[in-house]
């Protein structure tokens, strides 16, 4: 609960991902940008991938648009954002081409009674899997994010912010985020609000139940042409109190229970497959746009 001396207004975030300059739906972001120009939220998440390969040119583009927000902004890294093509780059100076904006990268926000707290579920290798593309949370990156909540004043409310979905395992099987599950329960044992992230590239709103309680998971859509089921979008997130309330913003006007999805799928790979989650609006492009 708030302590009784704590900030009664609501707080308004806007919650941005995958906007993979590269490939940005050059619409989709101008109007995203204007929108946090005329309505000036409290701070912006962006929950990673902010360009296709992770060229100079894309982090250039990010870099700029990013700097033209005149709000308080935190970015997460996703899996799209650490170099392809430079083995050495991507091994030992992984976050370089971050460099005109890395006072945001893994940044916390500090608002009234309230944090944004990231989680680091990007890795530069895995040896369970690959591609590396999907999370992963090292002991390391959740002592990190742990360590950051516990020193916060009593009573702060708290989201934390990541680029991967932390369902380690779907229903099938297929394996997600590697130590997602005892993560979730850290969190939840932290009294975390939610979760931000994206790398799904449609919207949803889930509650995962943990040993130490449940665990809101807020995705936010995409911004770039690699739309999935859903149209280019934005969470819109209200604070109020201990209440949270999320609106997925879009240029389409559609409602926001058609934008969500009620499962995490596998990665965002197009076509989903026969039985894996899409949103009720159900736009699903058979393949992505090429990237030259």
């Amino acid at each position: 609960m708030l302590p009784d001396d704590s900030p009664r207004d609501p707080i308004r975030l806007f919650h941005l991902s995958d906007i993979h300059f590269g490939l940005e739906d050059q619409r989709a972001i101008n109007w995203a940008k204007a929108c946090i120009a005329r309505e000036n939220p409290h701070a912006v998440a962006i929950t990673g991938d902010l360009t296709m390969r992770a060229r100079h040119p894309e982090f250039e583009a990010a870099t700029n648009w990013i700097k033209g927000l005149n709000v308080p902004v935190t970015v997460e890294v996703g899996n799209h954002d650490l170099p392809y093509f430079n083995l050495f780059e991507r091994f030992f100076t992984p976050y370089k081409r971050f460099h005109a904006i890395e006072r945001m990268v893994e940044a916390q926000l500090d608002l009234p009674n309230l944090a944004i707290v990231p989680l680091k579920t990007t890795t530069r290798a895995q040896w369970q899997r690959f591609p590396w593309s999907n999370g992963c949370v090292t002991e390391k990156a959740l002592a990190e994010t742990v360590a950051a909540i516990d020193a916060l004043p009593a009573g702060t409310r708290v989201l934390v912010a990541a680029h991967h979905p932390l369902p380690e395992r779907r229903a099938d099987g297929k394996l997600l985020t590697i130590n997602g599950t005892h993560a979730m329960e850290v969190l939840a044992g932290r009294k975390v609000m939610a979760i931000l992230s994206g790398h799904i590239h449609d919207a949803f709103d889930l509650t995962a139940e943990t040993p130490a309680g449940p665990l809101r998971m807020i995705g936010a859509g995409t911004l770039s042409k690699r739309i999935r089921s859903t149209p280019p979008s934005f969470n819109e997130i209200t604070i109020d109190g201990n209440e949270i309330r999320v609106v997925a913003r879009n240029l389409e006007q559609v409602p926001t229970p058609a934008m969500q999805i009620d499962e995490v799928p596998e990665n965002a790979l197009p076509p989903r497959t026969p039985g894996e989650p899409v949103a009720p609006v159900g736009a699903v492009p058979p393949v992505d746009p090429p990237v030259h």
